[in-house]
């Protein structure tokens, strides 16, 4: 009986390999990356520095925020192409989809303006002036707002009925990331020029607290609501920072990639993605309120932003144009 009639395989998992045992031979196989590229979508001509995304789900549509291009591209995302792109705008930073007006929020940081556009043909719809460097914007459904931050440190509240300001919180500085807290009514502000976190109390209608940081840097965040914490990258040195939701005591604190822009929970895997103009990107586990590193992923200089979407179960990267390498976004499957 020779060896190809007796084959069998048998496959086990030790550390970040797996044995592979067939016909009396073992050989060690590397598991799959946590992030798996998929694909690559091309932007075409698309140079400078790429900013946020965002994405229309029913449509299947990404936005993506091409600052240095003064504009903002389309992409459908079955079809994997551009399928338009908006220009006339002013180093374009944060895009948002907003579901119950059913329209694109464009934040332009060169003239301080939201451009807003229906979202079914890309027609304007409007704007609003908010003075100087229009920046991160999110979207809170909940109450039907659109959360802009800009300027000196502002955060501006717009009625998306009626695309006018509601409400204005102020800040000690420029906002940078910031995220809308479910049940507690607060908002969570990175201001890196003060080196702290600011608490905004929407309820009360301005900042109530401020936590003070250690590291410098600090733009990205994210919230985990399960465990409570408040997860904030830092550049200064580079940094994964994790704090109590509570009262901002700190969690814990784990090197990261450098230049980091943009940070997401994978909540149905319990990860941590990061990605880094450094040119990488990094997966920390976060097992019942642990954290721990697992993977770092080589990508491209400057490719800082991106977006993961847990309904389509992607995680989706701006990669800027670079020698040999075209601008475009790629899409990675997280594994298992």
């Amino acid at each position: 009986m020779n060896a190809t009639s007796n084959f069998r395989a048998v496959f086990v998992g030790v550390g970040s390999v797996v044995l592979s045992i067939a016909a009396g031979h073992i050989r060690a196989e590397p598991t799959p990356p946590a992030l798996q590229l998929e694909a690559k979508i091309p932007l075409g001509d698309v140079r400078g520095r790429i900013d946020h995304l965002a994405i229309d789900l029913n449509r299947r549509r990404l936005f993506v925020a091409e600052l240095g291009n003064d504009s903002v591209g389309v992409i459908d995302l079955k079809e994997r192409k551009v399928i338009k792109t908006i220009t006339g705008l002013k180093e374009p930073q944060g895009v948002a989809y907003v579901p119950s007006s059913d329209t694109l929020y464009i934040t332009n940081a060169g003239d301080g303006s939201v451009r807003v556009f229906k979202a079914g043909n890309f027609e304007p719809a409007g704007q609003i002036d908010l003075g100087s460097d229009a920046d991160n914007i999110r979207v809170d459904a909940a109450n039907n707002r659109v959360v802009i931050g800009y300027g000196n440190g502002a955060l501006a509240m717009i009625d998306p009925t009626t695309r006018g300001k509601a409400a204005d919180f102020s800040l000690k500085a420029h906002p940078e990331g910031f995220q809308l807290g479910r049940s507690s009514g607060h908002i969570f502000v990175n201001v890196p020029s003060k080196g702290e976190i600011a608490i905004v109390d929407r309820a009360v209608g301005k900042q109530i607290a401020s936590w003070s940081l250690s590291n410098s840097g600090n733009f990205p965040m994210a919230l985990d609501d399960e465990s409570q914490h408040v997860l904030v990258m830092f550049r200064s040195p580079a940094a994964l920072g994790v704090f109590s939701m509570r009262d901002g005591a700190s969690v814990a604190s784990l090197p990261s990639c450098g230049d980091a822009d943009d940070v997401f929970i994978d909540k149905k895997r319990h990860r941590v993605y990061v990605s880094c103009g450094s040119g990488f990107l990094d997966v920390f586990d976060a097992q019942g309120g642990t954290y721990r590193h697992v993977a770092n992923i080589p990508t491209v200089s400057g490719a800082r932003t991106s977006l993961f979407v847990p309904e389509l179960d992607r995680f989706l990267l701006a990669v800027r144009a670079n020698t040999g390498e075209p601008a475009a976004i790629w899409i990675y499957r997280p594994t298992p």
